[in-house]
């Protein structure tokens, strides 16, 4: 994925761009009336446009009434996510495109609404003017309608915990799918960086959420080196941990310039990002099992429907085929392994469903499953977390439940 696409992607998850972009849209619609019906002839036509100022009154009304109950709506239902869910999931809550197009759309409804009371009020618009206007509002009246009946249909799961579980097994199964296709980000494959390598710190303290690695492999392509990255997307950031190793020419320094081109290529934030990240998923999967596992709230059911996301999101690492290409030959990474993400997903379950049979046995029968539809060399990870997950659970349980797990496992 492009540097360009990544920034328009984000850009166009903003709230207030889209809230921007439907406002700018009905201020033209509301002025376009004026111009277009200056260039129509006229036409003796009563179509009931006279009462397009009070219509537009009453739009103005209910559409900003509306707006903030859909705001304290949106912002009820993200207090709720993180209370009963995790608050990594919020922000998946905050980026859904069909909130914020209903939120925008009846932003844009008062937008145009107000703009077509002052046009009217400075007579901007003539007979013909006025017709045009008439048509918009009726227009805009529709569409508002039809974000109405969405916005019904969707308040009702929105925030819930089943739909925070869906949002972020969707959101993991996006990453994990980019993560199994190129699993060292198009570049070379490297455990360790080499010898010689001169490590580029950064002064910065967060997340790295994104790295640019085609602005790396210019680099190094043009200068002769090699570029090993330390610091991986969801890797934090501070100044005693480099981001990268770069191996120069023999003889050659890597000057203050060239290090701040290659730290200003990995995008460091406060918070973790789900685009190239592909543990923090399997993190925010954990964490609502684990809290639907807490003593406080005690709620079995929701941590076996997070096993059941699980398993669908390792489902499509294990049937996803990689791709050879490596479109990066001076960039090499370490690439985040099956173990790594393994021990994100199940270990705190275990942990937290020790004292639970039900989770364990269900737990058991996940990693069974995926351990009976992946490739051999993947079967030993899976195995081994069952069987630490039997383990952790052996001294939680009574003697009966220990059988029935012992036999889940063998099964």
């Amino acid at each position: 994925m492009s540097d360009t696409r990544v920034f328009l992607g984000k850009l166009a998850r903003r709230v207030w761009f889209r809230a921007a972009l439907f406002s700018l849209g009905a201020v033209l619609l509301a002025l376009a009336a004026g111009i277009v019906g200056a260039l129509l002839p006229d036409i003796p036509l009563d179509l009931g446009q006279g009462s397009v100022g009070t219509i537009l009154q009453v739009l103005a009304t209910s559409m900003l009434a509306v707006t903030t109950f859909s705001l304290t709506a949106m912002v009820t239902a993200y207090g709720s996510a993180s209370t009963v869910a995790t608050p990594r999931a919020t922000q998946l809550l905050v980026d859904d495109p069909t909130s914020q197009n209903v939120l925008s759309t009846f932003l844009g409804g008062f937008v145009f609404a107000l703009v077509g009371i002052v046009a009217l009020s400075t007579g901007y618009y003539g007979e013909q003017g006025r017709i045009i206007l008439f048509a918009g509002t009726l227009v805009v009246i529709a569409l508002i309608v039809v974000a109405l009946l969405r916005w019904i249909g969707f308040l009702g799961p929105f925030g819930r915990m089943a739909d925070v579980i869906d949002r972020v097994e969707k959101a993991a199964q996006h990453t994990v799918a980019e993560y199994a296709r190129h699993p060292s980000l198009r570049a070379r494959v490297s455990q360790t960086p080499p010898r010689d390598a001169h490590p580029v710190h950064t002064d910065r303290v967060g997340y790295v959420t994104h790295i640019e690695l085609a602005r790396l492999n210019a680099w190094a392509q043009e200068h002769g080196a090699a570029v090993h990255i330390i610091a991986m997307p969801g890797s934090i950031a501070d100044a005693a941990t480099p981001l990268a190793a770069v191996s120069v020419r023999p003889g050659s320094v890597l000057e203050d310039d060239d290090h701040a081109l290659i730290a200003e290529a990995f995008h460091i934030a406060r918070h973790r990002d789900y685009d190239q990240d592909p543990r923090l998923g399997m993190i925010a999967l954990s964490e609502i099992a684990s809290r639907a596992l807490s003593p406080s709230t005690n709620d079995p059911g929701s941590a076996i429907e997070v096993l059941g996301a699980l398993q669908r999101v390792f489902t499509v690492i294990i049937s996803t085929e990689p791709d050879p290409e490596i479109a990066f030959p001076h960039v090499s990474v370490t690439p985040v392994s099956l173990r790594d993400l393994i021990e994100d997903a199940f270990r705190p379950i275990a942990r937290d469903g020790a004292g639970t049979v039900e989770v364990g046995i269900r737990l058991q029968k996940t990693l069974a499953a995926l351990a009976s539809v992946c490739a051999p060399d993947q079967r030993a990870a899976f195995r081994d977390a069952a069987s630490a997950a039997r383990r952790r659970s052996d001294s939680a349980l009574s003697r009966s439940d220990r059988r029935s797990l012992r036999e889940a496992g063998k099964r």
